[in-house]
């Protein structure tokens, strides 16, 4: 099974592409946004490898934000989180991996808590903010009212809107971030 999205930015030039496909590991999240950041241009690379039950086992990031180069390696596992080898103490408790620049990192987590109409979750993330090399935590609340409509919060960032989210579970419309390109429907192989 592969899953394939396109979305546009709304705020400001871009775009970021997606593919979702199960491997022998669970799932393999892998896409590239390209973007007009304050810095200049961006082009990030970038992976989610995902247990069979959606939490994050590892993930990458490379590429630049106008003149600053992007490698990073992000590895979950017993003993906790790191990026390029550097302990990450604060988003121990976390178990997703959230990227701010891509609406494709939602998906793990709406799959992971497989919320019913009505049901309401916390659901704080390991976030990786674009040009930071740590990640901290983003307290988040999911608040599932249709079978495909999501009441997001962020409250430190602060977001909230309702996400549209099709049973393919990339996020169709982002409101003040990303859509779905005409003529995607998050199609899936």
């Amino acid at each position: 099974m592969s899953l394939l999205a396109i979305w546009r930015r709304t705020d400001e030039p871009g775009h970021d592409a997606a593919q979702l496909k199960q491997t022998d590991l669970g799932w393999l999240l892998n896409g590239a946004a390209v973007y007009l950041s304050d810095a200049g241009p961006a082009c990030l690379d970038y992976t989610v490898q995902l247990a069979e039950d959606w939490t994050t086992r590892s993930g990458s990031v490379r590429g630049f934000i106008g003149s600053q180069s992007v490698d990073l390696t992000i590895i979950r596992d017993e003993t906790g989180w790191t990026v390029n080898g550097q302990q990450q103490p604060v988003v121990q408790s976390t178990v997703d991996l959230d990227y701010s620049f891509t609406p494709a990192t939602n998906l793990q987590q709406i799959r992971r808590m497989n919320l019913k109409v009505g049901d309401k979750a916390d659901l704080p993330v390991a976030w990786l903010v674009a040009g930071a090399s740590s990640l901290v935590v983003l307290p988040q609340i999911y608040h599932r009212v249709s079978e495909t409509e999501y009441i997001y919060e962020a409250p430190t960032v602060p977001y909230r809107a309702t996400l549209l989210i099709p049973e393919a579970g990339f996020a169709e419309d982002y409101p003040d971030g990303w859509v779905f390109e005409t003529g995607n429907a998050g199609r899936a192989l």
